[in-house]
């Protein structure tokens, strides 16, 4: 199948002081969308600017990718924050983020959970709600960037939000279409061949492997690769390449 058309995008900013995780610089020479981190999960005020003047340079999309408060975790272990705080904490990195994506002449496209908040949003209902409850207290109809099916893409849809279905190249699917828990053996596809082929596979066909072998339909407008994982700049080139010459578009989707 030719002529259909993905979005790439790229958890950016994941820096804090004088620490540095991803190369922001290059990963957005290949990206459509940028998922920075707002300071939760990681990223400060420095980071955030300098990565949306990086972006709006660029032409790509700049998304607030919003986590549960846990910089020593890195956003990735779950916690249990009631809903109105939830709510409150995500309309404040929004806004943040969106203070620098403005004065660099771009803004917020979108809205990403990350880590343990991405996992959770998936199956509860009251979290999902929150997250969506504060992208309206931010102010603005931006869409929602979730795995397909999720409850956070049945709030979205129910607050008239958009809801763009993400999928990911270099981590490994249930059989149900979710990913694999981090702490899996085989939750993260590290051969750059196989990330290829599922990007590819899923782009033109939306379907992909789980890990148990099975293949499950996962039909998304956005590609995520991650930016802290080994050689991440040449492997997004690659995909990207691979996606063009199978002819698929990239294109960012807000």
């Amino acid at each position: 199948m030719t002529g259909a058309s993905i979005d790439l995008n790229a958890d950016l900013g994941e820096g804090f002081g004088r620490w540095t995780l991803t190369d922001d610089e290059e990963l957005l020479s290949v990206v459509t969308s940028a998922n920075v981190a707002c300071g939760f999960h990681a990223g400060d005020a420095v980071t955030m600017r300098r990565v949306c003047e990086l972006a709006a340079a660029r032409g790509v999309r700049i998304g607030a990718q919003v986590s549960y408060r846990d910089l020593a975790g890195f956003g990735r272990r779950s916690m249990d924050v009631p809903a109105d705080e939830l709510a409150a904490e995500v309309a404040y990195q929004i806004g943040a983020l969106d203070v620098f994506a403005r004065a660099a002449g771009s803004r917020v496209s979108y809205v990403k959970p990350h880590g343990a908040l991405y996992n959770r949003v998936v199956r509860d209902e009251e979290q999902a709600a929150a997250v969506v409850d504060g992208v309206l207290l931010a102010g603005g109809g931006l869409p929602v960037l979730g795995l397909p099916g999720s409850r956070l893409h049945d709030a979205a849809a129910k607050a008239g939000l958009p809801a763009v279905a993400e999928a990911f190249g270099d981590r490994a699917y249930t059989a149900d279409g979710s990913l694999l828990p981090r702490g899996q053996e085989g939750a993260v596809v590290t051969d750059p061949a196989e990330v290829v082929e599922r990007s590819v596979s899923m782009a033109r066909f939306g379907v992909v492997t789980a890990h148990c072998g099975t293949s499950v339909a996962v039909r998304a407008r956005s590609l995520c690769l991650h930016g802290d994982t080994p050689g991440a700049v040449g492997l997004a080139r690659r995909v990207r390449a691979e996606l063009e010459a199978s002819g698929v578009g990239v294109e960012a989707f807000a």
